[in-house]
């Protein structure tokens, strides 16, 4: 029996990914507080640790999968590429996060652009990196998507994935259960004012087949060399895949 598909409405009849895109539209403007509200800023360290990884392997050219306001393209600007790319389904999402990157300054490294991460625009081989934060979750088609990141993946390239995972040791179990099923969408819907959004996340990561299960969905998609590292006590997990 395949699993149900996690979507944010349930009562529309359109599929996940509209679904989504529908979501962050609507959250956009409020996504960057409640991102480092909810987290308590410690977001910002996980995403900073994801790209300290790829330090050694000092890529030039850098593909940000499901970029949402390119918090993790910006974090990238530190490995010195000569350019970045974040691609993005929310034109909510994409709006906010070039107004961030033009106050930044850094609009002639990082360009976003709307794109489906599963039907990706580029040629083969077209990156020598690619990064995903809390993005891969949201996927219609999980192993479309992982196929398509492969593709654009440049040999020898390196795929780092930032994602929530579910811990499993008492009593962070127990406390980031009643976190994130009763604390988190309270404040969500309270500051979003979308009722489904902070619905949405806690059931999405449930869904989501993190650990070993998320490193054998990346072999099925053909990386290789392929580990994770948890953070936070299991509260998040980075991936790194080779091609």
């Amino acid at each position: 029996m395949s699993k149900k598909t996690v979507i944010p409405y349930s009562e529309l009849e359109i599929n996940k990914k509209k679904q989504v895109a529908l979501m962050f539209n609507k959250i956009a403007k409020k996504y960057d507080f409640l991102n480092h509200f909810l987290s308590m800023g410690i977001d910002i360290l996980w995403r900073r640790k994801a790209i300290k990884i790829l330090k050694k392997e000092t890529p030039e050219t850098i593909l940000d999968i499901a970029t949402g306001t390119g918090d993790f393209a910006i974090e990238a600007v530190k490995l010195n590429p000569s350019k970045i790319i974040g691609v993005d389904i929310s034109d909510g999402m994409l709006k906010v996060g070039k107004q961030k990157i033009i106050n930044k300054k850094l609009n002639n490294i990082i360009e976003l652009q709307k794109g489906d991460s599963e039907n990706l625009q580029f040629d083969n081989e077209s990156f020598d990196a690619i990064t995903a934060a809390f993005g891969v979750r949201n996927f219609e088609n999980l192993h479309k998507g992982l196929k398509e990141m492969y593709r654009v993946l440049n040999q020898n390239g390196t795929a780092v994935i930032l994602e929530f995972s579910k811990p499993s040791k008492f009593p962070i179990k127990q406390l980031y259960n009643f976190y994130f099923s009763y604390i988190l969408p309270f404040f969500g819907k309270f500051f979003s004012k979308d009722n489904s959004a902070y619905t949405y996340l806690p059931e999405s990561v449930k869904a989501f087949p993190d650990g070993a299960l998320f490193i054998n969905e990346l072999e099925k998609a053909g990386f290789t060399k392929n580990y994770f590292k948890i953070l936070s006590f299991g509260i998040a997990t980075i991936y790194v895949a080779k091609k």
